[in-house]
């Protein structure tokens, strides 16, 4: 399963790609949940701005809204449907005003849904899965047509094929971090995940379409690359000589590309750590220290109910193995708490669990039966009160121990990338190696350079920095990336 995002946010992010054709028209895309989903937003909005769109963060003005849905929240159909009721006033309005508006629900909750969102939706004009986005032109021809469109086939191959002829088009201005799926669906099959249902099997794209990509990312100013997949370390993809390449090895083929100075992947199973994996975090100053690896659980019999296929001690010993090549790297978790059956004791180990490992930052959530997943159908649901009270207190175990990371850089120089404005006059704000946001005073012509800063305050979840004065260049790291300063 992948990674998730606390909120639900407004895709704004067209790349900035200027409008073809004679006719303007505005689309406005919100996009819940996931970094994949943040990914597939940013190519519909690649795929839509040649057929004469161009982003608006107002939805009252879009000819097109999309929303492009995520089916791991608790409740997560409900809140689509809820949203359509609110665009549906705003369509109507915009009919008074004879302006035509058309609305499509994208995504895994669109897989998930498929006809019945447009039988409880009527004002849905087209519903898609995540693996079709690309075919967004003709499904929008389709749906002007009077046809009401349900498109939820699994394709993934021609989607990436798709992903590679964007790939090949001429270089356009990126921001400088940005996502790139190299592999799509689960084969995992927990009992509480609805992914293989709605994004299918697990599938690679192979190392030709990745590096190409990749090498059309820097050259439009990235300089930084998160690798995506539902079961990202899982990637097994084809080389042009034939032979099927791991993810260790394909990061540091990409820490060849010039300009492309920072490299980091989600979300990761445990199973699929291998050796050469775990050693590139060891060997590769471009891999950023910071790895999310979801445990779910610290107890053995929960564990084996979600269908895992790992125990705490193996994650454990995985833990120790990645820190012994690499000890300044930041762990991140998920973990669900209530899960059927989930004793008194199960908790305790879990929380055992997150002491001992000592997590930089995680994403907890309590257990929600997804209909269709094998959880579903579990007796010894446990009631909504006890799963309350344990998210509170393990949230707070985790932030407790998210505010010792932190303050354990305070001190240190380390290098920041700097990606946008901030929100004080003179500030931007950048990234840290361990994915923190550090607010620094510093000059607009730094966005988009690394930087050397020293962290100086910290906050629950950012560093506060000041840059380290005579480094301001293009945009050079500090060999290592970490230098400790006498205080």
């Amino acid at each position: 399963m992948t990674q998730r995002q606390d909120v639900e946010k407004a895709d704004l992010n067209a790349n900035d790609i200027a409008s073809a054709g004679p006719e303007k028209r505005k689309v406005f895309v919100k996009t819940y949940g996931c970094q994949m989903n943040v990914y597939d937003s940013e190519r519909m909005s690649d795929v839509l701005a040649p057929e004469g769109f161009s982003a608006t963060e107002n939805v009252e003005e879009a000819d097109l809204v999309i929303l492009n849905t995520c089916h791991i929240r608790e409740k997560a159909a409900e809140k689509v449907y809820s949203d359509l009721g609110r665009i549906r006033k705003v369509k109507e309005a915009r009919a008074l005003e004879g302006k035509d508006m058309m609305v499509g629900v994208a995504g895994c909750v669109a897989q998930a849904e498929g006809e019945e969102i447009s039988r409880r939706a009527p004002i849905v004009d087209l519903v898609f899965g995540p693996q079709s986005y690309h075919r967004l032109p003709k499904l929008l021809n389709d749906a002007r047509s009077g046809q009401k469109v349900v498109e939820t086939e699994f394709d993934i191959d021609s989607k990436f094929k798709h992903l590679s002829e964007q790939a090949a088009r001429p270089v356009m201005k990126r921001p400088p971090a940005a996502f790139l799926t190299v592999q799509e669906g689960c084969d995992k099959f927990c009992t509480f995940c609805v992914v293989p249902y709605t994004r299918g099997a697990e599938v690679s794209r192979s190392v030709e379409q990745i590096v190409d990509e990749a090498r059309q990312m820097a050259a439009g100013g990235v300089r930084e690359v998160t690798l995506l997949g539902q079961n990202v370390n899982g990637w097994h993809g084809q080389a042009s000589d034939g032979q099927t390449w791991g993810m260790g090895r394909l990061l540091r083929e990409l820490a060849q590309i010039d300009g492309l100075d920072r490299l980091r992947y989600t979300t990761s199973h445990p199973r699929d750590m291998d050796d050469d994996l775990i050693e590139a975090h060891r060997d590769l100053k471009e891999l950023m220290p910071y790895l999310h690896l979801p445990v779910q659980s610290g107890s053995d019999k929960i564990l084996a109910s979600m269908n895992r296929k790992h125990t705490r001690d193996e994650y454990f010993r995985l833990i120790d193995r990645i820190r012994t090549m690499n000890p300044d790297i930041a762990m991140s978790g998920d973990f669900i708490v209530g899960f059927p059956g989930e004793t008194d004791q199960d908790f305790e180990d879990t929380m055992d669990l997150i002491r001992k490992v000592e997590y930089g930052s995680a994403f907890s959530f309590k257990y929600s039966q997804r209909p269709g997943t094998p959880g579903a159908l579990m007796e010894d649901q446990v009631p909504e009160d006890v799963k309350t009270a344990r998210l509170a207190e393990l949230q707070e175990l985790i932030a407790s121990q998210q505010t010792a990371f932190n303050a354990s850089r305070q001190g240190m120089i380390c290098d920041v990338l700097f990606e946008r404005k901030g929100r004080n006059p003179g500030q931007l704000v950048g990234k840290s190696p361990w994915l923190q946001p550090v607010p620094v005073d510093a000059p607009e012509e730094l966005i988009g350079t690394i930087q050397p800063v020293e962290i100086v305050g910290i906050g629950s979840n950012s560093l506060f920095g000041t840059l380290i004065a005579g480094h301001h260049d293009s945009g050079g790291m500090i060999t290592g990336g970490v230098k400790e300063i006498a205080i």
